[in-house]
């Protein structure tokens, strides 16, 4: 392999429409860990940590139009996963929440489940509990 992991997970970047809003769905609600914020070239970036992967919103000194939305309305990266314990929970919370599901939790194989939602921006965000 060319690439030599110094971590073992990625990191994405995503550029937000509206820091408040967006740190409010990952952080207060979702519980994502803000660990740092800091000044780039292109706007501020705000680092939320879920294990060992780095989820960087950037509030863009000059943000692009939002594209479409929908995980196959446009090539690119179209969603992230979040691989948790505890779907229902979830589940249950972001329903209560208000916030929109393009996937009810379902089983999509035996023992595995997933749901869909999206955050502020309309991007898709997607939770699996499988076991092992």
């Amino acid at each position: 392999m060319l690439l030599k992991p110094a971590k073992e997970a990625i990191d994405i970047g995503m550029i937000v429409s509206d820091i408040a809003r967006s740190l409010a769905f990952y952080c207060d609600l979702l519980g994502l860990e803000k660990t740092e914020e800091l000044p780039t070239p292109f706007g501020k970036l705000h680092r939320l940590a879920f294990g060992a992967t780095d989820l960087k919103l950037i509030d863009s000194k000059n943000p692009p139009a939002a594209g479409k939305i929908g995980l196959t309305q446009q090539l690119g990266f179209r969603y992230i996963t979040f691989r948790i314990a505890n779907l229902t929970e979830v589940c249950d919370k972001l329903a209560s929440a208000g916030v929109e599901f393009t996937m009810p939790q379902r089983e999509i194989m035996p023992g595995v489940l997933v749901a869909m939602v999206k955050d502020p921006d309309g991007n898709i965000v997607e939770f699996v509990e499988r076991p092992g």
